[in-house]
């Protein structure tokens, strides 16, 4: 089974019956974690206990991205049977913010800890990480296996190793946090549904899945818009979709 399933996709606070960014990556029975934000660790359960977690990666520090690791840990940290320390990959600060909650459990304790960027070997896949653009220090990833590509912009701003990032994925997961064109050539944090057709085009990829939505978007313009920019299949994710992967 090779599935992507979205937990959540609102960008800086989850809508009513919604959640914050978060995805479970599925492929041949190793399960990835691709960001944990706010109230994504319940929708988490829904598709297998926190026990069957093995890797999680988290793309930066806000807690939009990045709260719901600490529910993670303390299912961790009290099961009966703690076993072995997941390995976390992350950019600097996450640690630290996450563990600003938790006052008597040590998150490395149920991590280990990678930063990220950076490449690694994550159970089946190659992971490549590489620095974009963001308010706070962020890595978007690449993760690869036999017959499967999936590129993940995160929270990030446009930036041209987007382009290397997505380079002829099966799918890419791009943040269209903005609607309308974009604000003008000035560097810029967060990317449009339009920014993200187009470098979903240069990229070469497959299909385009849009998430980390702003409360109260509407989500078909942002599809219309991605569609202008990208002539490939575009996809809005929605809480529990499962977009399958081959």
């Amino acid at each position: 089974m090779r599935r992507l399933t979205v937990l959540g996709t609102c960008g800086g606070w989850p809508e009513a019956g919604r959640a914050a960014s978060g995805f479970l990556l599925e492929y041949d029975g190793f399960r990835l974690v691709l960001d944990l934000g706010y109230a994504t660790f319940p929708r988490l359960l829904e598709h297998c206990h926190g026990s069957d977690v093995d890797a999680v990666v988290v793309t930066h520090e806000h807690p939009d991205h990045c709260a719901d690791l600490s529910a993670l840990c303390r299912e961790r940290y009290f099961a009966a049977d703690r076993g072995p320390r997941v390995p976390l990959y992350c950019t600097p600060g996450v640690i630290e913010r996450v563990q600003a909650m938790e006052p008597t459990e040590d998150l490395l304790d149920v991590f280990d800890v990678h930063r990220l960027p950076g490449a690694h070997r994550v159970g089946p896949f190659h992971l490549d990480a590489v620095p974009l653009p963001h308010h706070v220090p962020h890595a978007g990833v690449r993760v690869t296996a036999p017959g499967l590509t999936l590129a993940y912009s995160g929270d990030a701003g446009p930036d041209a190793a987007l382009a290397e990032l997505g380079a002829a994925a099966d799918l890419f997961v791009i943040g269209a946090t903005l609607q309308g064109p974009p604000p003008g050539d000035d560097p810029h944090h967060l990317m449009s549904a339009l920014e993200a057709g187009t470098w979903a085009t240069r990229a070469g990829a497959r299909r385009l899945l849009l998430t980390h939505f702003w409360p109260g978007s509407d989500r078909a313009l942002s599809v219309a818009e991605a569609r202008s920019t990208f002539a490939g299949e575009v996809i809005a994710a929605d809480e529990g979709r499962i977009v399958e992967l081959g």
